[in-house]
Formats: structure tokens, C-alpha cells, sequence
């Protein structure tokens, strides 16, 4: 199951449908330096979202951020004039790449907390059938600190039930039918297929919002920061949930099944050009 490629091809479009995920090698690599320039500033200027996600004193330091690229000029260059928009329209089989949001993911040293097993989709109010996450490492990563994937969970008849990363606790408060539970993903005995590669800084894995992933605690004595981007295809809209969304972008004023506001979430491919 090769699901590594270096250009974006029909072989991993093709891929990319059927697994929900496949690694781009060496596609970012002029832009690590600036990524991790915007992570410093990040943490040091941090916005409203910002979460501590390890409770216990010597357990080591998870911390992540998110919407922050329109305050931040490191992200903003980058997403505005990388590649990964085009790259996003290539792989989502979609005219256009509407961006949805930033996510800054940091694992400090000797830090035993994992990402929880998950799927983006059920905590977005951003939905359709052409959606893809990038995760950037900004250090280099073995399978042991590297994102987790389950190949294939991107077409899995429910979505995953969503939960609280500090506890586990059920994202909207209370399950219902929408949503099932997930296995136990961490069984040896394990069925299911999981898709991880070692990666180099320039590296990214894209995947599908409906692709179910998580990644072990960061053991190594090596920060393990990651750099995360959103966006919806042709066919991307607003979707009610239960509750309280993750971003919650509160006062975005739209409805169920609207195309999400371009002057809040732009379309960056095509490229706009001017004269």
C-alpha cells in the first residue's frame, strides 16, 4: 500500500480517494523556515483558541493554536503564495480551494500525550465530499512521533464520534445517532490498515476531513512541531452540528447548506491575479 508520491498525479488522486490520505514528499521545502519563524510568533503572541493540552506538572507540553493566519504574516505568505492551494484543488478533483483555517500543533521533548484518535469533519461546520487537511512537520519525524492514519475511514458509513482532547469527553455533550463509536484503533489485533510514514521538514501528508488520525506522544528529545491547513472543494458548505463548533467562528451568520462566505473563507485557487 504505496501511498507516497512527488507530484500530484491521477495515481494520487486516485489514491487519495480511495485511502483518504497520501504523503507529497519535498513539496514545502523553502517554506519550512518561514512556517517555523510563524510558529515562535504564535506562541509567543497567542490568540483566543490557544489550548494547553496536557494537565499533570512533568508530563511534558502539548500546545496547539488555530485561526491565526490573518494576524500572522508567516502564515499568511504562506497560504497565500505556496503552492498549497493549487495542490489542494489538484488532489480534491476540485476547480477551486477555498481555505478554511490554520492549526499550529506543538509536542514539546519527553512529552507522553498522544493526539487522540479522530476525525476533523465532525467538529467543523465546513462539509462536502471535497475537503483536505495538510500536515506540515517542521522537525523531522520517525513513525513514532509521525501523524497516524486509518486508510480507507474517509469512507466509513458515520462519522466518528468527536471528543475533548484534554479528557476525552464528548465533544457536544451528549452522543446520538449520528455518529458511532470507534474502535479500538490501538489493539495489536487491529484490522485496520494504518497509513504512516517517516517525514522530513518540506514533507506534508493531505487527507481527507473524514480520514480518521492520530499521532503518539513525542518521547524524543526534539520539539515535534506540526503546521496545519484547511480547505473545501467546489462542493463546500456550512453544516449545522450539535453544538459549539471547533473553530466556532462565532457570528459567521450562515445557514445549512450554504457555500461558506468567501469574505471570511476566500477562495485561493484560481489565483486572483491583478493588473
Amino acid at each position: 500500500m504505496n501511498a507516497t508520491f512527488s507530484t500530484i498525479n491521477d495515481d494520487a488522486c486516485e489514491t487519495y480517494a480511495e485511502l483518504g490520505a497520501v504523503c507529497l514528499r519535498d513539496v514545502f521545502t523553502d517554506w519550512v523556515g518561514l512556517l517555523r519563524a510563524g510558529v515562535e510568533r504564535n506562541h509567543d503572541e497567542p490568540g483566543p483558541y490557544f489550548s494547553e493540552n496536557v494537565v499533570g506538572e512533568g508530563d511534558g507540553r502539548f500546545w496547539d493554536d488555530y485561526c491565526n493566519w490573518q494576524r500572522i504574516p508567516e502564515f499568511h505568505r504562506f497560504i497565500t503564495e505556496s503552492n498549497a492551494a493549487q495542490y489542494a484543488a489538484q488532489i480534491m478533483r476540485s476547480k477551486t480551494a477555498q481555505f478554511f483555517h490554520d492549526h499550529v500543533l506543538v509536542k514539546e521533548p519527553n512529552t507522553p500525550k498522544p493526539t487522540p484518535w479522530h476525525q476533523d469533519a465532525p467538529y467543523y461546520f465546513a462539509d462536502g465530499t471535497q475537503t483536505v487537511s495538510f500536515w506540515l512537520p517542521l522537525d523531522v519525524v520517525s513513525k513514532a512521533e509521525t501523524l497516524r492514519l486509518v486508510a480507507g475511514s474517509n469512507r466509513w458509513p458515520k462519522p466518528v464520534l468527536p471528543v475533548k482532547w484534554l479528557d476525552d469527553a464528548d465533544f457536544y455533550g451528549e452522543q446520538n445517532d449520528q455518529y458511532m463509536t470507534l474502535p479500538d484503533l490501538d489493539d495489536d489485533h487491529c484490522e485496520e490498515s494504518i497509513l504512516e510514514w517517516e517525514m522530513q521538514p518540506g514533507d506534508a501528508v493531505l487527507f481527507d476531513f473524514r480520514t480518521v488520525h492520530g499521532a503518539r506522544g513525542n518521547l524524543q528529545d526534539n520539539r515535534r512541531r506540526a503546521f496545519s491547513i484547511r480547505w473545501v472543494g467546489d462542493d463546500g458548505h456550512y453544516t449545522e452540528r450539535p453544538g459549539r463548533t471547533s473553530p466556532p467562528y462565532p457570528g459567521h451568520d450562515m445557514i445549512d447548506g450554504q457555500k461558506l462566505r468567501e469574505d471570511w473563507f476566500p477562495v485561493l485557487w484560481p489565483r486572483v491575479t491583478t493588473n
